[in-house]
């Protein structure tokens, strides 16, 4: 590959002009919206990938397990990446959503788990002219009468993307100190999965 410092300024360099997403964008244009599967997770980042001098939004988060951030991944229908958000690791799923799902395209279903009950979200899905598949947590007095358990059921292809998304060491630990080189990361095998389609 040559000097590290010569690849890591390239890298740097593609990270800062947004050229590793914009592949991933190009690729992923014709995704099947029919369904959208909205889920997260938490990666570690390593002690030294957190730190240091840069400014302070870089998506790295103080939890129970320590420096952490968290992944917000939409995929489609056939279980490959539409789009993806990093934020700091205690950031609850609800949080982030609405802003999240304000930037996707407009599916037919949005299909997520209880993490991300909220009325508030829901009513957004629908003025987004989408149907939202979200089950009500436990204590809820509305209940699920209205759930599509059978649609809910595919929401393992969201969980899959994920898993194979960790068997990539740089995102299954998260070694960027700056947000936009971790993204820059997260697109690369993102881009790779829609390669064979």
């Amino acid at each position: 590959f040559g000097y590290w410092n010569t690849v890591y300024k390239r890298f740097n360099d593609w990270a800062r002009k947004k050229k590793l997403i914009r592949i991933f964008k190009f690729l992923s244009r014709d995704t099947d919206l029919e369904w959208e599967f909205v889920d997260g997770s938490i990666v570690k980042a390593h002690q030294h990938g957190s730190g240091g001098g840069e400014p302070k939004n870089q998506a790295i988060g103080k939890s129970k397990g320590g420096n952490t951030t968290k992944i917000h991944m939409c995929a489609d229908a056939f279980g490959l990446p539409i789009d993806f958000e990093l934020t700091g690791g205690e950031v609850h799923d609800v949080k982030a959503a609405p802003e999240f799902i304000d930037r996707l395209p407009t599916g037919g279903y949005v299909i997520a788990d209880k993490g991300y009950d909220s009325e508030e979200l829901r009513q957004r899905i629908i003025e987004k002219k989408s149907i939202p598949v979200i089950p009500r947590k436990s204590n809820s007095t509305i209940g699920n009468g209205d759930m599509d358990w059978g649609l809910y059921k595919y929401r393992h292809l969201v969980e899959n993307l994920f898993a194979r998304l960790k068997h990539f060491r740089a995102i299954a630990t998260r070694y960027d100190k700056l947000k936009r080189n971790c993204k820059a990361m997260l697109a690369l095998p993102c881009s790779f999965f829609w390669l064979p389609m």
